[in-house]
């Protein structure tokens, strides 16, 4: 690609920021176009600065040299250009959507009032700096917080709300929480840490739906018939694939906008990454996978084009081969683990056995520490890490490798027992 073909990154999240970045020390320049009116920053860590430990500028990340403000509302494949709100048209010869995901708002009875589509005062989403903002001045010592959704999202607002000082329960739907990421016996310590900081934690239930007056919430209905009062009302539900510009303009959509192993979409002439992008039948909605599509997109995009197929072969900057996700989360406060203070979780592969699988289970109930990792065919695939993880680096390493382990099973045993360096 030659350094004056113009290319359009719509998107100025995690993967947008990376991408135009990695395309400029490339020497491929990129017009990136982001709608938020804050600076680009990394969304990883927004409840962190709900929780007051950090200042939203400590999160804002490397701002590229041309970075256009505006919402895209239309694709024009035919013309190749992008139209905005404000009707400013850009001309692009390749496109990249690293358009994100939006939360997904569950039908609550309540939430929307005939022929509005605002939340009611005091309920808020959880996934962009405005979210975050409005949270953090609401919440006061003793605000009465609901977080509905006991995933990653869930479980970090509730830690970061009683940080504040908030009394907060948590509802989860699901048997536990963290389900997608941890085992029984992790998702337990998580359980014990938030109800050490005084977060009242409902796992099995379901919320009905939301009791507001004069606009404002006031009370949250269980479906058992159980009434939960609430000033705040946090919806962290997941999130879903942003892809209706894709949609719009045509392009093959399922979960996400579906890409290539090149993270080509359906138009050559148009890619995408990140939370919005679909590859091989995965929408990771992580931010590992999206800042290593941006690394491969930069280099395809940087090198001579491709001949022949549209899909490269995966590895390298041939092309994109699907990410061997980590999934690591710190909740930090002060003192121990026990006592509510900081926890260290992840978790990485499959974590729970096939038939046949070989299981290695470290549990130190005084240091609040679980180690799990699954071998398969003597190799590690898998495990589950919580409290202390100086150990994480090494047993990721291990995974990523796939190699053969040593039948005697002791260079496992050392990193499981090694708490030294990561």
């Amino acid at each position: 690609m030659t350094s004056n073909t113009r290319v359009v990154v719509i998107g100025a999240g995690l993967a947008g920021v990376r991408l135009a970045r990695r395309l400029s020390e490339l020497g491929v320049s990129a017009v990136l176009v982001g709608e938020e009116e804050h600076t680009p920053y990394n969304r990883v860590l927004l409840a962190e600065v709900l929780a007051g430990r950090y200042a939203p500028e400590v999160i804002a990340l490397p701002v590229p040299e041309r970075l256009t403000r505006g919402r895209v509302v239309r694709i024009d494949r035919a013309l190749r250009q992008v139209r905005l709100a404000d009707d400013t048209v850009i001309a692009y010869d390749t496109l990249v959507l690293a358009t994100g995901s939006n939360p997904v708002l569950p039908p609550l009875r309540g939430l929307f009032s005939p022929g509005r589509h605002e939340l009611p005062e005091g309920v808020h989403a959880f996934r962009t700096m405005d979210d975050c903002l409005g949270l953090s001045d609401a919440v006061r010592r003793d605000t009465r917080a609901v977080v509905i959704g006991g995933g990653l999202l869930g479980v970090s607002a509730a830690r970061a709300l009683a940080e504040r000082g908030a009394q907060v329960v948590l509802a989860q739907q699901g048997e536990r929480l963290m389900e997608r990421q941890l085992d029984p016996s992790a998702s337990k310590l998580v359980l014990r840490h938030l109800k050490n900081l005084g977060v009242e934690v409902h796992t099995e239930s379901r919320v009905r739906g939301v009791r507001c007056v004069e606009g404002a919430v006031r009370s949250v209905e269980m479906a058992d018939g159980y009434t939960l009062g609430a000033d705040l009302v946090v919806l962290a539900c997941g999130v879903r694939p942003r892809a209706g510009l894709a949609q719009d303009a045509g392009l093959a959509v399922h979960k996400g906008v579906i890409v290539d192993d090149e993270l080509r979409t359906s138009d050559p002439h148009i890619r995408a990454i990140g939370d919005c992008a679909q590859h091989d039948g995965q929408v990771y909605g992580l931010a590992a996978p999206a800042l290593e599509q941006a690394d491969v997109l930069a280099e395809l995009l940087a090198g001579p084009p491709s001949a022949g197929s549209s899909t490269g072969p995966a590895g390298g900057a041939a092309g994109y081969g699907g990410t061997r996700a980590l999934t690591r989360l710190t909740l930090a406060t002060g003192g121990s683990a026990a006592s509510g203070g900081p926890l260290d979780l992840a978790a990485f592969g499959e974590h729970t056995p096939l038939p046949g699988d070989d299981v290695v289970q470290l549990t130190d109930a005084t240091r609040g520490t679980y180690r799990k990792v699954v071998v398969r065919d003597d190799r590690l695939v898998g495990g589950v890490l919580v409290g202390e993880l100086g150990t994480v680096g090494a047993l990721a390493r291990a995974w990523e490798g796939a190699e053969p382990l040593p039948a005697d099973g002791a260079p496992l045993l050392h990193l499981l027992t090694n708490d030294g360096g990561s």
